[in-house]
């Protein structure tokens, strides 16, 4: 062997090595990012958890479900059956195909509890961070990467979804991740795998397969392309036609287009018939303005440069076309299914931008990614993880007296629980939200001081509670506006 070809081995040898090093620092790095963001995410369902501010609907919905998936039993959701008449046995499944929720069961063989929920939710919102990185690295470099990592993390749909209990979504975000940077990266089963555990997290999901679809097509990709659209509007229809109605739900509770008709085909002709109100009413509320600017400003509005955010289209739309309020605001959970999407649209956007006008220059790169980072931290005031940085938040003057009014309540028992004391006895005793039309339970707690769902106002359940002793209940505990009620 050469002097040469030696050096040269030993060369090749210490580049490896040292690229193994950058790669392992990267790892830690990004790692560190995504930990950081997971405590975050459950320090915030936790102290809502302790403090009485989780609800029973839905923390209780999915606890309930994933507990039974967990004794191998079918995920009856007993406290949304009886409040909507369908008796204990309601499946969650008939509410939203769910089926996804299953794999959080053996959580459950080692905290039977809530709190699960809210820290499985908390690492797999987390989770989506490592894609998110390897994807942005990749096409505009290191920098930007750690950058657009942070912003997701910090973005504001994240922050809403993780301070409104548990819920499917959480799922989401980690596939969508995938789905993109492995599709990305050329590694087709994978994408194509977690494209179809999508269709396991919700009814709906078929429709950001069928946006994969159109954004394969409009990518060159066309078969495969067809393919994911033929597959997503398939899985729309087996689920909402077939598996919901078998399992004992109603189609119709997801109908939210009754202004356009009472079924698909009648909505689609209405559209049809007037396309510009069609097109006019995604923007028909202030509500809706505001939560489409939101979704896109984060990335400086790049994404829709992209052809990934057709993936994100079909979702979007559901939203906006309905009428029903809360699909619209950015209060709540929704819009962290596609946030993940929108981010790499971003990054992609981007990347096409600066190959339009014929410029690779890393420096406008990372100002770009400087600048979304900056939005996102900027938009944190406005949103749920501003909580975590005021004293305030991690103090609740009711809360004393509301454990003590769940310590009243014995194991093994059907209680019916006002919305926010649900979640501390979810464990222990089959819990039905309280509403003014008693169901009969030997238990009720109630509270009387403030406003809770689904009554109108405070006087409506000191009404109820009055109620609720003229037909026998006797009191056993009153504090601070709980009032916990034994059938005599």
């Amino acid at each position: 062997m050469t002097g040469d070809t030696l050096a040269a081995r030993q060369g090749a040898s210490a580049a490896a090595s040292l690229w193994r090093i950058r790669l392992s620092g990267h790892r830690v790095r990004v790692g560190a990012i995504a930990l950081v963001a997971a405590v975050a995410y459950a320090v915030l369902g936790l102290v809502k958890l302790a403090t009485f501010r989780a609800t029973t609907f839905d923390l209780v919905i999915v606890d309930q479900a994933v507990r039974n998936y967990a004794a191998l039993r079918p995920p009856h959701i007993p406290v949304l059956g009886v409040f909507h008449g369908r008796g204990m046995d309601y499946l969650q499944l008939a509410d939203h195909f769910s089926p996804a929720y299953a794999m959080l069961a053996p959580l459950y063989w080692i905290h039977d509890g809530p709190e699960t929920l809210i820290v499985a939710q908390a690492l797999l919102f987390a989770a989506a961070i490592p894609f998110i990185w390897l994807f942005t690295r990749r096409v505009l470099g290191v920098g930007p990467a750690y950058l657009v990592s942070v912003a997701y993390a910090l973005s504001w749909p994240v922050a809403q979804a993780v301070a409104f209990d548990a819920h499917e979504v959480m799922f989401v975000p980690v596939l969508t991740a995938i789905m993109i940077e492995r599709y990305h990266a050329g590694h087709r089963l994978p994408a194509l795998v977690a494209m179809i555990d999508l269709l396991l997290v919700k009814e709906d999901m078929g429709l950001m397969v069928i946006g994969a679809g159109l954004c394969l097509i409009v990518l060159g990709d066309r078969l495969r392309g067809l393919l994911c659209m033929a597959l997503g509007a398939g899985a729309v229809l087996a689920v909402r036609g077939l598996a919901i109605t078998a399992f004992g739900g109603d189609s119709k509770d997801f109908w939210a287009y009754n202004h356009l008709g009472p079924d698909v085909p009648s909505a689609i002709l209405a559209l049809l018939r007037d396309p510009i109100a069609a097109v006019l009413l995604p923007f028909s509320e202030e509500a809706k303005v505001d939560t489409l600017f939101l979704l896109v400003w984060p990335t400086l509005l790049l994404c829709l440069l992209s052809p990934l955010s057709l993936v994100a289209l079909p979702h979007v739309l559901e939203r906006m076309l309905s009428d029903r309020a809360q699909w619209w605001q950015a209060d709540f959970q929704y819009s962290a299914f596609t946030v993940v999407i929108l981010f790499c649209a971003g990054v992609d956007g981007l990347s096409r931008l600066l190959r339009w006008i014929k410029r690779d220059d890393g420096s406008l790169k990372l100002a770009w990614a400087t600048a979304v980072c900056a939005v996102a931290i900027t938009l944190v005031p406005r949103f749920a993880l501003d909580q975590l940085y005021h004293p305030a938040f991690y103090q609740e003057p009711k809360a004393a007296a509301a454990a003590e009014a769940v310590s009243k309540v014995p194991s093994g028992v059907t209680v019916e629980a006002v919305n926010s004391v649900g979640p501390a006895l979810t464990s222990r005793t089959t819990v039905l939200l309280w509403t003014a039309k008693s169901r009969g339970a030997p238990w009720v707690v109630a509270d009387t001081s403030r406003w809770e769902f689904p009554f109108g106002s405070p006087d409506e359940q000191r009404a109820a509670v009055d109620a609720l002793q003229g037909q026998g209940y006797a009191k056993v505990f009153e504090r601070d506006g709980y009032v916990v009620l034994r059938r005599v």
